[in-house]
């Protein structure tokens, strides 16, 4: 017989105690899916470029757009130089700067837009699909008469009754008519985890219907609606850029991409430069927030992988 003994259980040969392993969640394992997928993290990357943009502008530019000194009609509609990387616009103004400023009001519009209808709709979602009965046939109907008008058309109407064209009221006329798309995502995944074992063990064992809904059902149900808003927020993007070229959205002095195609459109021939560079950015952005809500929905669903 060995006169060696074998370390105690649970105990390493050297006296250190193994490591717990951390368990296994479905997020830990999308993140861990997601951190070996190109197109998370090609999109993550342009995403945290325009964001940093967006919130420090100053970093990418020196000039000023909203200073008129920086603005010489003299040098209207000028090509791509040295000074001017982007050429100039209508008014001579540096499009670089302005292209770069005008990420700000556009990614602001997207962000609150998309927390709005997140916020409202899953809550909503939430109430209707764990009560049921005659709270989700309201709530039911109530979405039924939002998804009868017209997006583009309820838009123009709201903000032609508020005539101030900022960011708000754009955000605002987004926002009423996209909350009930994330209600019925929110809706769906909710009657179908309030029927899981968990939830019946935890209401058999007396759990509240507030610790039902946030402590058990939430965290199951709100994936795809994770997935949904990362998709909207580009196309809450590209919406007010829409809203911008048609007149209705932001005015001048704001600056959006939107905004500046709708005012390069008529020299387009004479000038692309301050069409094509705002059209470029905008086109990224929308992009890469798409290709962050695909990437978000194949490492979510079990199915995809």
């Amino acid at each position: 017989m060995s006169d060696t003994l074998a370390p105690p259980a649970g105990r390493a040969r050297h006296g250190k105690k193994p490591k717990p392993e951390k368990a296994a969640s479905l997020w830990s394992d999308a993140w861990h899916d997601l951190r070996r997928r190109p197109l998370f993290i090609g999109s993550a990357v342009l995403i945290g470029i325009f964001l940093i943009m967006s919130v420090l502008p100053w970093l990418f530019t020196s000039i000023d757009p909203f200073n008129a000194v920086n603005c010489q009609l003299g040098d209207a509609r000028k090509g791509m130089s040295g000074a001017h990387w982007f050429g100039t616009d209508n008014l001579g103004c540096d499009v670089y700067a302005r292209t770069v400023y005008g990420a700000r009001n556009s990614i602001v519009v997207g962000v609150t837009t998309t927390v709005v209808t997140a916020v409202v709709g899953g809550l909503l979602g939430l109430v209707a699909g764990f009560k049921g009965g005659a709270v989700d046939t309201l709530f039911s109907r109530i979405t039924e008469v939002f998804f009868a008008i017209p997006s583009i058309l309820g838009a123009l109407l709201i903000l032609a009754v508020f005539r101030t064209g900022n960011v708000w009221t754009v955000m605002l006329a987004l926002a009423v008519l996209a909350w009930p798309m994330t209600f019925r995502i929110m809706r769906a995944a909710v009657i179908t985890a309030k029927s899981q074992d968990y939830v019946v063990a935890a209401r058999a064992l007396g759990a509240s219907a507030p610790r039902l809904m946030f402590r058990h059902i939430l965290p199951n149900a709100v994936a795809p609606v994770i997935v949904v808003a990362t998709i909207n927020l580009g196309g809450f993007i590209a919406a007010e850029a829409g809203l911008s070229f048609l007149g209705v959205g932001l005015r001048s002095p704001d600056i959006s991409w939107g905004l500046m195609i709708s005012d390069a459109r008529e020299r387009f021939l004479e000038a692309p430069g301050p069409l094509l560079f705002p059209a470029l950015f905008l086109s990224l952005t929308v992009l890469a927030f798409i290709m962050l809500g695909d990437a978000v929905r194949d490492a979510l669903d079990p199915k995809l992988r």
